[in-house]
């Protein structure tokens, strides 16, 4: 991995722990994601129409993608309901790099060395630790299964868009309408879950939603880039730096409690991110 797409996937880290912020101090979570979803779904039309059609053999890439997208911000949405962005955010975050690089090593091309498999672990130790609160704590555990699929589905669709963009041939392309298909997606399941009600919000809303859609975007399309110029599992984790970003913004914007296990676990993360440069 160059030192260009190392710098802008940790910017697109941070870019994803912002959006997540802006939905956790949101009312209505669901809500809040149905918004920034169907900014994201406008931008992303934008995006198809501007950038070249994608090759016929990404499509059903896409329309995987998309249903991944939309189950995983439905199990993101849920667990903010049950859990603090500093719990719930680690939990969600960190097990997908563990399950993309298990899947990566037999079913990709992909060559990841070993040191930077260790920088994947200590990059996995490091959220689970952060994550420890849930038990040490007594916090909600009905966060714990929404948090892992939500996790599950990341891992999905990491290595699903990883595969699709390259075949695509086009990064911008694909993210476009992935983004499309996913705000089709879960239009239909907010209509299923919550009924028409939910789609009247407020002014302050939208633009919270806008908010975090044009974050969330950009935070993936530089993902969904940087994976055709660098292995898929590497990227995937080093984008869970974003778990250190999310706690910081957590103890020092958003004022939640900051224990030595939390600090701990922010000192694995940047470890495993130092090893995976070596």
């Amino acid at each position: 991995m160059s030192v260009t797409v190392f710098l802008v996937v940790l910017f697109a880290a941070l870019l994803h722990a912002s959006w997540n912020a802006v939905i956790k101090t949101g009312g209505d979570r669901f809500q809040g994601m149905l918004l920034l979803t169907l900014s994201q779904g406008v931008m992303g039309l934008l995006m198809a129409v501007v950038f070249p059609w994608p090759a016929s053999a990404a499509w059903p890439w896409l329309l995987a993608s998309g249903v991944l997208h939309t189950a995983y911000k439905l199990f993101l949405a849920a667990a903010y309901g049950h859990g603090d962005l500093s719990r719930v955010y680690p939990i969600a975050r960190g097990t997908a790099p563990m399950i993309t690089a298990l899947v990566g090593v037999f079913v990709l091309a992909d060559e990841v060395s070993g040191v930077e498999y260790a920088g994947i672990l200590a990059v996995g130790l490091g959220v689970v630790l952060m994550a420890q609160g849930v038990f040490a704590n007594g916090e909600g555990r009905r966060l714990l299964p929404l948090a892992l699929g939500s996790a599950l589905c990341t891992a999905g669709y990491s290595l699903v868009d990883g595969v699709g963009a390259r075949i695509a041939m086009d990064a911008a392309s694909f993210t476009g309408w992935m983004f499309f298909l996913d705000a089709m997606f879960f239009a239909v399941a907010a209509l299923f879950w919550r009924g028409a009600a939910v789609f009247s919000a407020s002014g302050l809303a939208w633009r919270r939603g806008t908010l975090a859609g044009a974050l969330s975007l950009g935070a993936y399309w530089i993902a969904v880039w940087a994976m055709t110029k660098a292995p898929i599992a590497l990227v995937a984790s080093l984008r869970e730096t974003s778990v250190l970003f999310a706690m910081l913004i957590g103890v020092f914007i958003m004022r939640e409690r900051a224990d030595p296990g939390k600090w701990l676990a922010g000192g694995l993360i940047l470890s495993g991110v130092l090893l995976m440069r070596l």
